[in-house]
Order: structure tokens, then sequence, then C-alpha cells
């Protein structure tokens, strides 16, 4: 069962995999911001996966997030989620992250509980 309040968190080292030189999102070799989004996305989606009924999951449909602080390679990162609003299959995250320094980035994160099943077979049938 889905309650407002619900807290997930996922982390990562900063490494020559996840810097914004690597991913193309900028030229230099610190934490990127695609990586601190899928963090994020991560820690709201693991949370809520236990409560959710056999057949389904969620994904995410919107970000409006900032990244405030670079992270060097070599340094812990973690994102934090929190369930703040639920509207029928849409959910709504407080999303934080955050490197051994204090806070790297913050914002809203939304998602919709799909059927997997479905939500596939809707994905495939584009391939015509």
């Amino acid at each position: 069962m889905l309650e407002l309040n619900i807290q997930g968190r996922a982390e990562c080292l900063v490494d020559d995999r996840n810097t914004a030189v690597s991913v193309g999102s900028g030229d230099l070799p610190v934490f990127s911001t695609p990586y601190m989004i899928a963090l994020m996305e991560e820690a709201s989606q693991r949370s809520v996966a236990p409560h959710l009924e056999e057949g389904q999951s969620t994904v995410g449909t919107k970000l409006s997030v900032s990244h405030d602080a670079a992270s060097p390679v070599g340094m812990k990162v973690w994102a934090e989620s929190k369930l703040i609003e639920i509207d029928g299959r849409r959910l709504v995250f407080e999303v934080r992250a955050f490197d051994e320094c204090g806070l790297i980035g913050q914002g809203i994160h939304d998602r919709v509980i799909i059927r997997k099943q479905r939500f596939l077979e809707k994905a495939e049938a584009k391939k015509g």
C-alpha cells in the first residue's frame, strides 16, 4: 500500500564512467547532471517498488531539478527521495542529492504507476 512520506536512497562513487566529460554533458571530470538525475530516479523507483501490486512498476515522466555543486572523481554521492503526493497513478517525489560535503542538487520528480506487460507491448508496437 502506497503512503505519503515513503523514502528512498541510492548511492554511487564518482568515477570516470559518470563524469560530465564521459557522458557528453560537459567537458569537466566531475559528477554529471544526467547521473545525478539517474540516482534521483533510482531512489524514487526503489522506494515504492515493494508497495506496488504484482505486475506493476513505475516510470519517470517529469523532473525539475537543479544541480548546484560539483563532485570530484573519488567522492561518494547519493540521492534521497520522499513521496510527497499521490494522485491516482501519478506519484510526486521530493528529491535531493548529496556528496560527502553536503547538498549538490534538489527538485521534484514525477513517476506514473504502469502495468509492465501492457507498457512493454505498447512500446514494442511502435516498431510496426
